[in-house]
């Protein structure tokens, strides 16, 4: 018998949600308005947002952030389409108010640009973080320098 539960790691998708409609947010503030109050306003729900990403990035695995990282930038690559054709274009061919419609739309794209970098760049911390192991670089025994171990 064993005494040691085996645990998963489990995904908190909230925070991920958190943080897109914090970024969403930032990024419907700063395209509506370029006063400061807004605008340090965006840059405090912007850093709640990295916040959220973290902690989402150190519960799941590596696979599931890559993942998930690739899924968001397949989709800000999806978003741009639209900026190509144009927001206001496409925003006055969608039924409604097109002034919502086209912050609505620069939100979206704002928060899968921030979401996607921000899994990308935790990704790439926790794969810079595992590389460090034990193994002494070649450069360092080339150059003379000696190891931790006795070779006596």
């Amino acid at each position: 018998m064993h005494d040691v539960i085996p645990t998963t790691l489990r995904s908190d998708r909230l925070l991920l949600a958190v943080s897109f409609a914090c970024f969403a947010t930032a990024g419907g503030t700063t395209v509506a308005t370029d006063a400061l109050v807004p605008t340090a306003g965006a840059t405090a729900l912007a850093i709640v947002g990295v916040y959220c990403v973290a902690r989402y990035a150190n519960r799941v695995s590596k696979r599931t952030l890559a993942v998930r990282s690739l899924a968001l930038w397949v989709g800000f690559l999806a978003i741009t389409v639209v900026h190509v054709v144009g927001v206001d274009v496409v925003a006055s061919a969608i039924p409604g108010p097109a002034e919502i419609l086209a912050l609505s739309l620069w939100a979206i794209t704002w928060a899968t640009l921030f979401v996607a970098c921000s899994t990308t760049t935790f990704l790439g911390f926790r794969e810079y973080g595992a590389s460090g192991g034990a193994e002494i670089p070649e450069e360092q025994i080339l150059e003379g320098e000696s190891s931790d171990y006795s070779t006596r």
